[in-house]
């Protein structure tokens, strides 16, 4: 009784939340579609294909950051080099993230969980990383406010898991105060060496969850095989 009661209140905060957000920001979220529209053309939003909730695929918004440009062959170029200007300003302040309110606001995702990602990782989890699926992905989560992007996708995972076994709306309260303070301080955008971030190409070593909430001192060793790379264009 009390974890449904929790998911209703969890469901009923992000309902109010998401619509909220998209009603007091329409100014800013107007401003930001000009500035892409004029500086990159169509399309303003970036979408793609994303696992949610119990490995169910869904569509993610985001405003696009990157352009389309390709080499001679029709490849995608690196994502340093698609990359633009005022792309660049838009994903160091998160504005990119914000129409994913849209996704919220639809059930998809919820506004504190593991970040969504792609289709093609879920053949290169571990059973212990593919936990994060069993609950609803976020706009910001555990693994967001402890290194983001900056941080290797081991530890990333390991603090996702911490959240599905941890979770609680205290902690949500938590995670969404110290967004606030990342966002200001524009950290853990990207990975060091990377534009954006690389991508995931299976877990080769021994990872460790971030240190617990207040109260909390369980620790998770986590360990995989390597896996073959796989790689795909993302933003």
């Amino acid at each position: 009784m009390l974890r449904k009661t929790g998911h209703f209140i969890k469901r009923a905060f992000d309902g109010v939340a998401s619509a909220t957000g998209l009603l007091v920001g329409a100014p800013l979220f107007l401003g930001t579609a000009l500035a892409i529209r004029f500086s990159m053309g169509r399309p303003v939003l970036f979408c793609q294909t994303r696992i949610g909730r119990g490995n169910r695929p869904f569509t993610v918004y985001k405003f696009r950051t990157m352009t389309d440009a390709k080499d001679a062959a029709g490849t995608l170029l690196p994502d340093a080099e698609r990359l633009t200007r005022v792309g660049r300003f838009i994903r160091s302040t998160s504005l990119d993230e914000l129409p994913q309110l849209l996704n919220v606001l639809g059930g998809s995702m919820s506004i504190v969980g593991p970040r969504p990602l792609l289709p093609e990782y879920l053949p290169l989890y571990t059973p212990e990383q593919a936990r994060r699926h069993l609950v609803r992905p976020g706009l910001t989560g555990w693994s967001a406010v402890n290194g983001r992007n900056s941080v290797s996708w081991e530890r990333q995972f390991a603090s996702d898991t911490w959240y599905v076994d941890h979770r609680s709306l205290w902690l949500d309260v938590r995670i969404i105060a110290m967004t606030v303070v990342q966002v200001l301080r524009r950290e853990g955008i990207s990975q060091e060496g990377q534009a954006t971030r690389e991508r995931f190409r299976g877990s080769v070593a021994v990872a460790r969850c971030p240190e617990p909430a207040p109260g909390s001192s369980k620790r998770v060793d986590r360990r995989a095989p390597e896996t073959a790379p796989h790689a795909t264009a993302h933003q």
